[in-house]
């Protein structure tokens, strides 16, 4: 039987919990995963909460009318509900270009059930991971862009994203720029990954750029796209120690493994329904 997940922000106020709660307890619901967060400078609360349904009294379907109703009874003020189910898998596409290092590592974490979503589209504006989709048995769709061909580049992605039904998408190391009309229709919806040098050592080669300045750490940033570049809300980060021992391949290599992680785990929090877009940042619960 599937758990049910909501996510609540709200302006903080007493009893909220407890209102919450009760409602689960009396309908016979037991409660897994709580866990909360306010924000003192908006004066907002943050909530998820995560119960199980298997002796629930109330129907799936009738749930979140219920505790909308619930939330003006009590006169709780909701800026965003939002309710999931865990037997409900989202459906994810990867875009990629020829860098294939996340590519691969996000297909190995969903076979193995740690990445428990669907991945039904590849997206590519090369046909170099054409053979990684066909041996993950995943449809593998290239649609070359130039600068003459971009607008209708994006029209075609866009209805074959609506074709296959996806929930979100991962820039699996994609270079390409999306434009802030493909960004709209997938807002906090789309995943990206890059170095951690930005905006230090930006443009071609940040490695090679960072080992000719000696630096003693690299790292990886995980953020939502937004229409500004490289500036949505940060999702996961980490670093990595290194020292002048290493060379620039040594620093393509740990950087690489750096940035299946990083993006592995903010997928993984996607899909967990653990985030929530707070202005320019995000609060992982």
């Amino acid at each position: 039987m599937a758990n049910c997940i909501l996510m609540v922000t709200c302006k903080d106020q007493k009893g909220i919990l407890a209102n919450v709660t009760n409602f689960i307890y009396h309908h016979n619901g037991n409660i897994i995963n709580l866990e909360q967060h306010t924000d003192t400078k908006s004066k907002l609360f943050f909530m998820r909460l995560e119960w199980a349904l298997t002796k629930f009294r109330i129907q799936k379907s009738e749930i979140k009318y219920r505790l909308n109703s619930l939330f003006q009874d009590v006169g709780i003020q909701v800026f965003e509900n939002k309710l999931w189910f865990s037997e409900d898998k989202l459906r994810l596409a990867i875009f990629v270009s020829k860098y294939q290092h996340c590519l691969y590592d996000l297909l190995l974490r969903n076979q193995s059930g740690e990445l428990d979503c669907k991945i039904p589209l590849i997206v590519s504006n090369h046909s170099d991971a054409s053979n990684v989709a066909k041996y993950f048995g995943v449809n593998f769709v290239e649609i070359p862009i130039s600068a003459d061909t971009k607008v209708d580049a994006e029209q075609k992605q866009l209805e074959l994203l609506a074709k296959n039904e996806i929930d979100f998408i991962v820039l699996a190391r994609y270079m390409q720029i999306l434009s802030g009309k493909f960004v709209n229709y997938y807002p906090s919806r789309i995943i990206n990954i890059h170095h951690s040098f930005l905006p230090a050592f930006a443009g071609a080669k940040p490695y090679t750029q960072a080992y000719s300045k000696g630096v003693k750490i690299i790292g990886a940033t995980s953020h939502f796209v937004t229409d500004q570049l490289d500036e949505g809300p940060i999702i996961e980060q980490d670093t990595l120690k290194i020292s002048h021992r290493d060379t620039v391949s040594d620093l393509v290599a740990k950087g690489r493994n750096v940035e299946r992680q990083v993006l592995a785990e903010a997928v993984r929090l996607y899909i967990d329904h653990r985030i929530f877009v707070h202005g320019r940042r995000t609060i992982i619960l």
